[in-house]
């Protein structure tokens, strides 16, 4: 799962202070989690990028039947459709059989690396499979002539595309329903081949800079597959003066892929800070995963039409000190939250985090990992120099339900694809991989856990460190 963050400057001069907020502590059994509330829509946080959208539901589907040692499960196996904000459309795929899809959820374009994806050999096969079937290939005559079926229609090519994907995403013994999709799934499961995962559609690396007043703070690089993007400068520029510009100091509205823009902070400026807004219009390429902020099933993008993408970049300021500059992501191959602290002051930035102390000198780096259990929400806030203040939250969500609990899969007498969030008299989600049993697995598995107790504490000091 991403990790978000929020940034803020004021006046003053401060110490470091990194605390861990117990958060939650509650464990979700039977059938509550299936009256999860509906997942409240948030503002993209600084550093977030790529797409990001909210899921309807299952649009085209057929049946699949999940093979366990305690039964037989009946569920729903095929595409889900999602709507970007700002324009699109998105189809995917699941890549959690047991976890739930909650109503509305709201789902951000990832890298592999902060999903179940990271840890998984197979993942390379999956985007093959998404690569080489519906709704990729659209000719469903020829996809049943590969998959040596008599025919395929789209909910049978859906349930069997899903089926071999659920086979590499959770190692599931899974069988599609239906005799063609059956035909399709073996096929694909047996003629996948590993690619490589995909560019993102958007992305501005580093997403945070720091710097003086007077210099060009960056640069920030765009990356992207869209022919051009659109560059919107801080909110508060006409009173602070700061621009977003290229290296020659000239201004720039637009930019392209491998462009390198900078902030142009005025001499005059007091120590504060500024947000650069990039958005593009563009197919998000196939293969890119999906998280939730909610632990609603992680997916895996099937199609897209054009639709918006959006990135943003911050930039800090101030005379002298420790200028530090911040951001994060999920690193699920380490099991916890990589924070970068970057500084661009006169000054050494030294912190202690989890028992260690790390010194970062002017215009050095350095990367830190905050371990998290699976499942496990955090929320946290550093504060700097010059009322620099930076609040880190999320949830890591790196394994698959499956991998997780090692839970026998309840059976079923007949598929009942499950409501999670809904209201008495509303529509149906139906969820790929769900039934009526679902929420009942994954909340003897959700039990959500409080970051372990103890104060992450970073210090900054003018001075190198005596020890902590």
């Amino acid at each position: 799962m991403f990790a978000s963050f929020s940034a803020r400057w004021t006046r003053g001069r401060g110490t470091v202070r990194l605390a861990a907020a117990a958060l939650l502590s509650a464990l979700v059994a039977g059938g509550a989690l299936a009256g999860a509330g509906t997942a409240t829509a948030q503002e993209p946080a600084p550093g977030q990028a790529g797409a990001t959208a909210t899921i309807g539901g299952l649009k085209t589907y057929g049946a699949a039947v999940i093979h366990d040692p305690s039964g037989d499960v009946q569920v729903s196996a095929g595409l889900f459709e999602m709507a970007v904000d700002g324009g699109g459309t998105l189809q995917t795929y699941c890549v959690d059989l047991h976890s739930p899809t909650q109503r509305d959820a709201k789902y951000h374009e990832t890298p592999w690396s902060g999903t179940s994806l990271a840890a998984n050999k197979n993942a390379g096969k999956i985007r093959w499979i998404l690569e080489n079937s519906y709704p990729q290939v659209n000719d469903l005559a020829t996809l049943a002539s590969e998959a040596g079926a008599t025919g395929l229609t789209e909910q049978d090519a859906a349930a069997g595309t899903q089926v071999a994907i659920w086979r590499y995403s959770d190692g599931a013994h899974v069988d599609a329903v239906d005799p063609q999709a059956e035909k399709l799934a073996d096929y694909l499961q047996k003629a996948a081949v590993t690619v490589a995962e995909p560019e993102a559609s958007l992305t501005l690396s580093p997403p945070a800079v720091s710097g003086h007043p007077g210099d060009l703070l960056g640069p920030v690089t765009v990356h992207t597959n869209a022919t051009g993007v659109t560059l919107t400068p801080p909110a508060d520029a006409a009173t602070t003066g700061v621009r977003i510009v290229g290296r020659d100091g000239k201004p720039l509205t637009s930019a392209v892929d491998g462009s390198k823009v900078f902030f142009r902070v005025p001499l005059t400026a007091t120590a504060g800070s500024a947000e650069l807004t990039v958005q593009a219009s563009t197919t998000v390429p196939v293969g890119r995963a999906f998280a939730s902020d909610s632990r609603s099933q992680t997916q895996i993008l099937a199609g897209s039409s054009e639709s918006t993408v959006s990135a943003t970049a911050s930039a800090h300021w101030a005379r002298e000190g420790a200028i530090p500059a911040l951001s994060a992501a999920t690193d699920c191959a380490r099991g916890g939250v990589a924070v970068t602290a970057a500084n661009q002051g006169d000054e050494t930035f030294t912190f202690s985090l989890m028992g260690a102390t790390y010194s970062i000198p002017a215009a050095g780096s350095n990367t830190v990992t905050i371990p998290l259990q699976e499942d496990q929400p955090y929320d946290f806030t550093i504060t700097g120099p010059n009322g620099f203040q930076q609040r880190f939250t999320g949830i890591l969500d790196c394994k698959t339900q499956g991998s997780e609990t090692g839970e026998a899969v309840q059976t079923l007498s007949e598929p009942s694809p499950a409501t999670v969030g809904g209201t008495a008299g509303g529509t149906n989600l139906a969820e790929t991989g769900g039934s009526s049993v679902t929420p009942l697995i994954a909340g003897v598995a959700i039990g959500l856990v409080v970051i372990g107790g103890a104060a992450l504490v970073l210090v900054g000091k003018k001075n190198e460190p005596t020890g902590e």
